[in-house]
């Protein structure tokens, strides 16, 4: 009997594919969602804000008193009913001060041989801008010499008046950031700390703001403490709510914070446009959102002394009272989730005991 030798055949590779396996896709699908949310949010908000600013309502002064000058005011509001609100002021001294309180935007004021536009590039330098561009053929129609009175002008080391929103920015970009760090270092500590460590890190970030701005760069002309305090307010509030949203959104916070305090927060601000410039969208969240509130605060404490802003503050606080309601939300979904873990293994361990006796 013969024996026949099987020579073995060799197992035939598959052929690599070009084309990534499926499994490749889905873990750039869930990685790459995150960064192109915050691409496509970063340029609606942004460019929906800022791409067309138009003068809406912006309040000027006329200033003189009779029926010539209610027709010349009339007359202006009827030439741009959408981006003007004219009314008279008596005299030259008034409309200084209702510029310089924030009354009015922009006041203009003639006489024989000279036109005057009285704006303040401090409360608003786009506003002041827009008013003076809107001034300015009125007194070249009229033929006269034109002299821009700036009766609070902005400070020397700050001349595109814009110190104070940047210090914005530094505190919003410190405060959301800050949030995921604490977030996760205090996951297994208990809500007091929570809300200490959260508390601490507001006022540091803040104090730093503070004396960048102030001492170093000479933005902050006076009132720093005030300033600092309501600093750490705003910041406290944004750091807050993404600790108490990190438990429920996970890594989603991060970009769920850019919406909330970037993307929304810096464009209603009012730092680069007034309100009354904005689109409406806008417009209306500047009323309620945290930064526009600061912002407003820190102004009227910086360039408009006497100025209320009890309304602001009020704002920042209630931002931060939603905070802490989200860090007890959170709190108490975290006591549930391990409660019911706790639970789950119990039960388990039960059943394998009664499983042993049944064996």
């Amino acid at each position: 009997m013969s024996a026949h030798r099987i020579t073995p055949v060799p197992a035939v590779a598959p052929k690599p594919s070009v084309w990534p396996p499926a499994s490749f896709w889905k873990t750039f699908g869930s990685h790459i969602l995150i960064p192109l949310f915050l691409a496509a949010g970063m340029a609606l908000a942004y460019l929906g804000a800022f791409h067309a600013a138009q003068p809406s309502n912006i309040p000027i002064g006329i200033v003189g008193e009779g029926p010539a000058a209610q027709v010349f005011a009339q007359t202006l509001n009827d030439k741009a009913p959408d981006a003007l609100d004219v009314r008279t002021v008596a005299t030259v001294k008034q409309a200084e001060q209702k510029v310089a309180d924030g009354t009015i935007s922009a006041a203009y004021a003639t006489d024989a041989s000279h036109a005057t536009i009285i704006l303040s590039t401090a409360a608003s330098p786009a506003e002041a801008s827009a008013a003076e561009e809107l001034l300015l053929p009125i007194a070249y129609q009229q033929h006269l010499p034109v002299t821009v009175d700036d009766v609070r002008p902005v400070p020397a080391d700050d001349m595109t008046g814009q110190g104070l929103f940047f210090l914005m920015v530094a505190m919003s970009v410190g405060g959301y950031s800050s949030a995921i760090a604490i977030a996760a270092v205090t996951a297994r500590l208990g809500i007091g700390w929570r809300i200490a460590v959260s508390a601490a890190t507001a006022v540091v970030v803040s104090a730093i703001g503070v004396v960048v701005a102030g001492p170093l760069f000479h933005v902050l002309t006076g009132n720093e403490w005030s300033i600092g305090l309501l600093g750490a307010l705003y910041t406290f509030g944004i750091i807050a709510i993404g600790v108490g949203l990190h438990p429920m959104l996970g890594r989603w916070t991060t970009p769920v914070l850019t919406l909330l305090f970037v993307m929304l927060n810096v464009t209603t601000s009012g730092g680069i446009f007034p309100t009354n410039m904005m689109p409406p969208f806008f417009a209306g969240l500047s009323t309620f959102w945290t930064g526009a509130a600061w912002l407003d605060a820190a102004r009227a404490l910086t360039y408009l002394p006497g100025q209320s802003f009890g309304f602001d503050g009020l704002r920042l606080a209630l931002w931060a009272t939603a905070g802490l309601a989200l860090i007890g939300i959170s709190h108490l979904l975290t006591l549930r989730r391990r409660q019911a873990a706790d639970d789950t293994l119990a039960a388990t361990a039960e059943e394998e005991e009664t499983a042993t006796v049944a064996a």
